[in-house]
């Protein structure tokens, strides 16, 4: 059975299903009527929409979409890397006006340190392909456990170095109580003049009246998510030269649908055929 999501607030013929394949339906349904559910099966990445409680209380099984936008969002992050150091922004905005004059402040990527606050599928898959610029990469996780696509790692509670040196850094957090407000004002003053940086993972991770103070000390800031979506027309980054916004389209594909209907079949496939899916969390309280 198919039902748009937001129809699902109107009916109520769905409430015997045993698996449910959703985004973010939750807020549309009655979760305490479902009567089989056994297994949902989500089209994200991320959990930060689940009711948890419920879902843990009735050891409701859950499966997201662990890697099925990381090509997508790796090369998307690549694109905002290359944007800010080659200042296409305002070469945009000249040949909207026909001005026809050379920039002298573009920057080589090459030999410039990248660091990743998260180190999971996305920030792998985002190294792998910023290796060819013959970059260093760096990542931050809970516990500074080594990652192979990364010459250097930190754990979060000894990230200052991190923090210091990088001349790019990416945020590819899930949303948790921990990784809220993670760059702070303390952080936004360690990073470096001129740097870089760029929010793809969930908006709570930058403290943006903290960042407001800071702004003009970046090359560039690139936001594709932010605290509170959409973003209020008033908001002072709608102004900065300095900033660039996509509006939540880092994981935008023409192949999201063939990886979703992978990510569906692989998951009941297995759930059928040995109880457990394939893409299961194994612990839906720690957020991802």
């Amino acid at each position: 059975m198919y039902i748009p999501e937001k129809e699902m607030e109107y009916r109520e013929d769905f409430y015997d299903a045993d698996v449910w394949f959703t985004y973010d339906a939750f807020k549309y349904v009655e979760m305490d009527r479902f009567i089989n559910l056994k297994l949902i099966i989500l089209t994200s990445t991320g959990l930060d929409m689940l009711p948890i409680d419920y879902i843990s209380k009735n050891n409701i099984i859950v499966a997201n979409n662990k890697s099925g936008y990381s090509i997508p969002i790796a090369e998307s992050i690549v694109m905002y890397i290359l944007q800010v150091f080659k200042n296409s922004y305002q070469a945009f905005k000249k040949q909207e006006m026909h001005i026809w004059n050379m920039d002298l402040s573009w920057l080589e990527l090459a030999g410039k340190r990248i660091g990743f606050l998260g180190t999971g599928t996305i920030s792998r898959a985002a190294a792998k392909r910023l290796k060819s610029f013959d970059v260093e990469l760096w990542g931050v996780n809970t516990d500074g456990r080594e990652i192979e696509e990364f010459s250097k790692c930190f754990s979060l509670d000894d990230s200052e170095e991190f923090f210091r040196e990088c001349d790019v850094i990416v945020g590819v957090m899930p949303k948790t109580d921990e990784t809220s407000h993670i760059i702070d004002s303390v952080r936004l003053e360690m990073m470096k003049e001129s740097s870089t940086l760029i929010n793809v993972g969930r908006g709570n991770m930058i403290d943006l009246k903290a960042l407001e103070k800071y702004i003009d000390k970046f090359r560039g800031v690139v936001l594709d998510v932010v605290e509170e979506e959409p973003l209020e027309v008033t908001s002072y980054l709608w102004e900065q030269d300095n900033v660039i916004l996509t509006a939540h389209n880092s994981w935008v594909s023409d192949n999201n649908k063939d990886r979703r209907f992978k990510n569906l079949y692989n998951n009941l496939k297995s759930y059928i055929e040995t109880g457990k899916a394939e893409s299961t969390v194994e612990n839906i309280k720690k957020g991802y």
